[in-house]
């Protein structure tokens, strides 16, 4: 997680119910239904285990990302595709 906080450049934090995204779900609903008040009581209810802050500068996480898409760049065109095993096996 350090390193995720570090790439984005942002905290990054645990929360403490596992389920996340039904919970998200759930909060959402009681919004729209009117069960819970408003942000401010779901706020209330946030609570983290764990949380992470950004160690790394900006220059090096610009180095690091450029040098993350020239690999990612590097590796495309690598695999054949159906069509191009087709092509070199009809000597098209």
């Amino acid at each position: 997680m350090q390193f995720q906080a570090d790439v984005l450049g942002s905290p990054v934090a645990v929360p403490a119910v596992t389920e996340i995204t039904a919970t998200g779900a759930a909060y959402a609903a009681g919004l729209a239904t009117g069960f819970w008040s408003g942000l401010d009581e779901l706020r209330a209810n946030c609570a983290t285990t764990r949380r992470w802050e950004p160690q790394m500068g900006s220059d090096e996480r610009a180095d690091g990302l450029a040098a993350w898409r020239r690999a990612v760049d590097r590796t495309l065109g690598l695999v054949e595709t159906k069509r191009d095993t087709v092509g070199a096996l009809s000597g098209r």
